[in-house]
């Protein structure tokens, strides 16, 4: 593979014109092709399999006339202090308000509340629940602006009017100032590490272009593959990270051989065949691990893991070719000032230059001289940091999530005051009745069986389809929808509907948004152990090829495992415990998201294994040209740790970026992701990793001889290329003393 990289870095930078054009054709079709696209329709969280999921297809195909997970809006009506919303005054303000609504566009129905008896008990309190024919993205501008302008009205009355549901809910914006905020920290650490602001931008400037297609193919995908906002925004985060990444792993060492005196396109071939192949590697990992989450069975967890596993594709394509291309364009420019003075004529070569030893070697050799210490204290920290993750709850986040600023979460806040806890979370008991003999008898016993569940504060009467074969109706648990006594209620619910089941032959499923939450949650629950021993495994296999040795796989594992704990102990600090929430905007602890654990595993072990590769090739390289394993360490940070700190850096800063967006899932994930690589690249593999190595010595490289015979030979390391590249020979890690990259 070396060297096959190895030709086409040399061919992307004599053909640099047409590697450029190709590329920038590329850019502007996935433009064009984005902004022709139809507008997407974002399709509704389901889980294929789940009782909850079949209960929903039932009423879809019983009650054709609506829209079983179709928006909804509550309008949530107070009366000024002292009065009642049944009073004269205020009942007339309710009712000309729910009137504007009446026929309007896009609306199947609206509730009388005085005649539904949707009014709290201290009469303060009243609700409509408006219900329309699409979904929430499918509402015209034209609809909200109705319902708005309905609220507005019985303010303007003097009630206190708040407005819940899904039909306000919109689209993520896909900028904002904290993703800024990232990007410009990202540019800071590239100029620090490269020490060129040329070379720095030529890694923004191909991170970019990888984005913005993978972006452009997403939007232009979206209306027929059902690709929502959240796979747009993971596709951003994903790409721009590693695609800076990668192309600073292909600078680093383009710059690294130009720094030996190597001419500039035999060096680009030599990077993109060695630090190329790292890329390669660690691409690979991310896209299987991203690919992988398909298993699961979400579909909007599918299209997210595409998504994102399409950008990281991209971003090693850009890597292994339009990076070198820029190489021919920019020239000497990608060198430091350093290097550019010491290779004009009179200079001194800079293979010759001493110079004093980088923050990476002074830190491995610290370890080197103190691993059990370090082993401990590190091991210890992280430990301790994932002790939380004991306590993880999974859950999804609704209106009682959201800033009290938003009318949302002011409804919701409304509801449970005049109503209950649990009247935000409704459970929707949908009644099979074609194989019972009294259709009519068998829906008023569901309706007694519901109503004798303990847990339950009421229970509508029951709606029959056309043909009533099909009873629905709804009941109120007494708990708030995330609580564990209301799952505690659906699992019991369902039991002693099974007892029915028997006796009427009916069938009977509960379902609604909160049942739904309930079922994703316990399914990734159930997933998240089979999806990490098959990430796990993985690892250890690539791993064993890669570096030809059975210790240092097992390490990586336990490393990854150590960082992703000590990431979920941050999620439930965060999101569940409240610690630091405020800092961050988050009002209201709960479960965490539950698609983040997967999501945070899938992302985070592809990430993880860039680091360990990109140090530990160095390292192996450093050993099988005869390194002691003290040296060999010292080595693979001399030449990589500071590039991997900068990656690193570069990566947390692009996800904390998103911290501050409102879309609960991006919030959450934005923190878990950020947590998870920087624990993984500066305690795991920077810390742990070497120390772990001093303590095994020469025996962390032995590979049984059985597994030295049948394993592919994989050459990462470029070895290949030392026997036919023209050039310098090649010289031992440790015996050559490089002027290092910047100021280190």
């Amino acid at each position: 593979m070396a060297a096959f990289l190895y030709r086409i870095g040399r061919w992307a930078f004599r053909r640099r014109r047409l590697v450029g054009g190709l590329w920038l054709g590329a850019l502007l079709l996935a433009i064009a092709a984005a902004a022709l696209a139809p507008a997407a329709e974002d399709e509704d969280l389901s889980m294929p399999g789940t009782e909850s999921q079949k209960a929903f297809d039932l009423l879809d195909q019983r009650f054709p006339q609506s829209n079983s997970q179709g928006a909804e809006a509550r309008l949530v009506f107070q009366a000024p202090d002292g009065q009642r919303v049944t009073a004269r005054q205020n009942k007339a303000a309710v009712e000309d308000a729910l009137g504007s609504l009446d026929g309007g566009p896009q609306v199947a129905s609206t509730t009388d509340p005085y005649e539904s008896g949707a009014v709290s008990e201290d009469g303060t309190i009243a609700y409509s629940t408006v219900t329309y024919t699409a979904d929430a993205v499918d509402l015209t501008a034209q609809t909200r602006t109705a319902l708005e302008s309905a609220a507005g009205q019985a303010r303007d009355a003097g009630l206190t009017v708040e407005i819940g549901g899904s039909a306000l809910d919109a689209e993520e914006a896909m900028g904002g100032t904290t993703e800024i905020i990232g990007v410009v920290v990202a540019a800071v650490v590239l100029v620090l590490a490269l020490g060129s602001l040329v070379a720095a931008g030529l890694s923004l400037l191909t991170a970019f272009v990888g984005v913005a297609i993978a972006f452009g193919l997403v939007s232009a995908l979206a209306a027929p593959l059902g690709l929502t906002s959240t796979v747009a925004i993971l596709t951003l985060m994903l790409g721009l990270a590693v695609g800076i990444d990668y192309a600073l792993f292909i600078t680093s060492r383009f710059r690294d051989e130009r720094a030996r005196g190597v001419d500039p396109e035999e060096a680009a071939g030599r990077a993109v065949g060695t630090a190329g192949s790292a890329v390669v590697f660690a691409g690979a990992t991310v896209f299987i691990a991203l690919v992988g989450l398909g298993v699961v069975g979400i579909p909007e967890l599918t299209k997210m893991g595409l998504g994102g596993a399409g950008a990281v594709a991209l971003a090693v394509l850009v890597a292994l070719t339009l990076v070198p291309a820029l190489f021919g364009f920019f020239g000497r420019r990608v060198l430091s000032r350093a290097v550019r003075k010491a290779t004009r004529p009179g200079g001194t070569h800079p293979a010759a230059a001493g110079g004093w030893p980088g923050l990476g070697t002074r830190w491995a050799r610290f370890v080197l001289r103190r691993p059990v210490a370090v082993l401990m204290i590190t091991g210890l920290g992280l430990g301790a940091v994932a002790l939380p993750a004991l306590s993880l709850e999974l859950g999804l986040p609704g209106d009682e999530s959201k800033s009290v600023e938003t009318t949302q979460r002011r409804a919701y806040d409304l509801l449970s005051e005049g109503f209950g806890p649990g009247f935000n979370g409704p459970l929707t008991v949908v009644v099979d009745m074609s194989g019972s003999a009294d259709t009519r008898a068998t829906a008023d016993l569901v309706v007694s069986m519901v109503r004798a569940v303990h847990g339950i504060a009421s229970v509508g009467e029951p709606v029959l389809s056309r043909t009533e074969d099909t009873a629905v109706l709804t009941a109120v648990p007494r708990t708030a929808p995330n609580s564990g006594e209301t799952k505690d209620l659906v699992h019991t619910l369902r039991d002693a509907a099974s007892g029915v089941e028997v006796d009427t032959g009916a069938d009977v499923l509960v379902t609604g948004t909160t049942a739904m939450n309930i079922d994703i949650s316990e399914a990734m629950s159930d997933a998240l152990v089979p999806y990490l021993t098959v990430v796990i495994g993985l690892a250890v296999l690539l791993l064993t090829v890669v570096f030809r040795s059975i210790l240092v796989p097992v390490k990586a594992a336990l490393g990854f495992l150590l960082s992703v704990g000590a990431a979920f102990g941050v999620l439930v600090a965060v999101f569940q415990w409240g610690w630091a929430a405020g800092l961050i905007g988050v009002e209201q602890t709960g479960p965490v998201m539950s698609l983040m654990p997967i999501l945070i595993i899938g992302i985070v072990f592809g990430l993880a294994m860039d680091y360990e590769v990109f140090l530990l090739s160095r390292m192996r390289e450093a050993h099988v040209h005869g390194a002691s394993p003290g040296e060999a360490i010292v080595s693979g940070f001399r030449h990589s740790g500071r590039v991997v700190a900068a990656a690193a850096i570069i990566m947390t800063s692009v996800f904390a970026g998103f911290i501050g967006m409102s879309n609960p899932t991006i919030q959450t994930m934005g923190v878990g992701l950020a947590a998870a690589v920087a624990f993984d690249a500066f305690v795991v593999r920077m810390a742990i990793a070497p120390a772990v190595l001093a303590l095994l010595g020469r025996r962390a490289w032995w590979l049984p001889r059985i597994l030295d015979r049948v394993l592919p030979n994989v050459d990462i390391e470029g070895e290949a290329l030392s026997g036919h590249v023209p050039g310098p020979a090649r010289e031992s890690d440790t015996s050559v003393r490089q002027l290092p990259v910047g100021r280190d």
